[in-house]
């Protein structure tokens, strides 16, 4: 699991402070690109080869709201892996009181440029599958 803190912009929320929903998906891709870096893997490198990762399936479960200027521990785990795709899996939790605001999946494919699937290199494929957790349960 990789932990990423960030905290709320007011830029980020309405005008009742509360945090739009549309963040979480950006708080989970801060998390995503943690968690590869942490496993050696760097999008920039990939693309440079002309492989690219976009997400496939995404889903939200809100619990709580985020509210302006609150401390956020995105938790990311690494849950499926295999040379053509990987599944993520999310937990957003205010560290004031330890709120579970949020859960979340994504599912991202490795493509080439012309967006058809593609197999990742054996040895890109043995890093991450190292990260490889069980997901949390419900």
């Amino acid at each position: 699991m990789v932990l990423v803190e960030e905290q709320v912009r007011f830029a980020e929320t309405d005008a009742m402070g509360v945090a739009h929903h549309a963040n979480y998906f950006r708080w989970f891709e801060i998390g995503r690109v943690a968690l590869l870096k942490k496993a050696g893997v760097y999008l920039n490198e990939l693309m440079a080869q002309d492989v690219l990762f976009p997400i496939t399936d995404v889903s939200c479960q809100y619990r709580a709201s985020a509210r302006f200027d609150d401390i956020l521990a995105i938790e990311t785990k690494l849950v499926k892996a295999s040379r053509v795709k990987l599944v993520f899996s999310y937990r957003v939790i205010r560290l004031a009181d330890q709120m579970l605001l949020a859960t979340g999946k994504t599912q991202n494919a490795f493509t080439n440029a012309a967006g058809r699937v593609a197999r990742v290199e054996p040895e890109l494929y043995e890093r991450l599958s190292r990260w490889v957790e069980d997901d949390w349960k419900a």
